[in-house]
């Protein structure tokens, strides 16, 4: 029986989605309390690997059992063994070839930007402060210059190991919202960091230091030491996966 789960967790006490050998992980968490249910190790697969602090709403996760289970009894009996900071808000049956990462067709991200002088203590989790002023009307201009398909070279981690570093962008886009600026971004896949240093190059635009015009040619430079250093974990939250 082979069942799907969509997860949504609090990153920022965690050492991202993948197991590590000294780390907490959310990878980890969601074994021990299968294990526990199951009496027997079961490796559990994401559609995304998302980083240290990083969130997520709609993480979709896939493992097999071998035997018959009820999936609401199971999701009830994960959130009583799960802490309260990771949550399995969905589960139910997939078919025997399903596989979270390789069969999602578009991966929805959003990342926050509180702009504001003061911080605060409710927000400071989950969003980036910002304390410069921003024109938000370039940020806006500037997102759309990333929709399409382009080469990310410039907007990965250094050292990144990606066959590939083609990515089409479907949606990209700012939005204002409770006083939070919103960044949503809508791809087939994306590379390492490659939303955060696009968040920061658009801030970048923001406080003035560059221009909207100024992002097609970053993409075609395909150098990561033209771009700022990328935004903190914090802000990013993976919110949907499409299959």
């Amino acid at each position: 029986m082979n069942i799907k789960l969509t997860v949504e967790y609090d990153g920022t006490n965690y050492s991202g989605w993948q197991l590590q050998p000294a780390d907490d992980t959310i990878q980890a968490r969601l074994e021990t309390a299968l294990e526990r249910i199951f009496a027997k190790k079961i490796r559990v697969r994401a559609a995304g690997r998302t980083d240290a602090g990083v969130h997520a709403r709609g993480q979709v996760v896939a493992f097999e059992l071998t035997r018959l289970f009820d999936c609401a009894d199971l999701r009830r009996a994960l959130n009583a063994l799960l802490p309260l900071d990771i949550t399995v808000v969905d589960a139910a049956p997939a078919d025997d070839n399903f596989d979270p990462r390789r069969d999602a067709r578009v991966r929805v991200y959003e990342y926050r930007v509180l702009n504001q002088s003061l911080r605060s203590a409710f927000q400071s989790r989950y969003a980036w402060l910002v304390r410069d002023s921003l024109d938000f009307e370039a940020m806006k201009t500037a997102a759309r210059g990333f929709i399409g398909e382009h080469d990310f070279s410039a907007f990965r981690t250094v050292g990144s190991q990606e066959r590939s570093t083609v990515r089409r962008i479907f949606v990209s886009e700012w939005r204002r919202e409770r006083g939070l600026l919103i960044y949503r971004i809508e791809a087939t896949a994306f590379l390492r960091h490659m939303v955060r240093t696009m968040v920061s190059t658009m801030v970048e635009v923001g406080r003035g230091h560059l221009v909207p015009r100024d992002i097609p040619q970053l993409l075609q430079r395909r150098d990561r030491a033209a771009l700022p250093a990328t935004a903190p974990a914090c802000g990013l939250f993976l919110i949907e996966v499409r299959y």
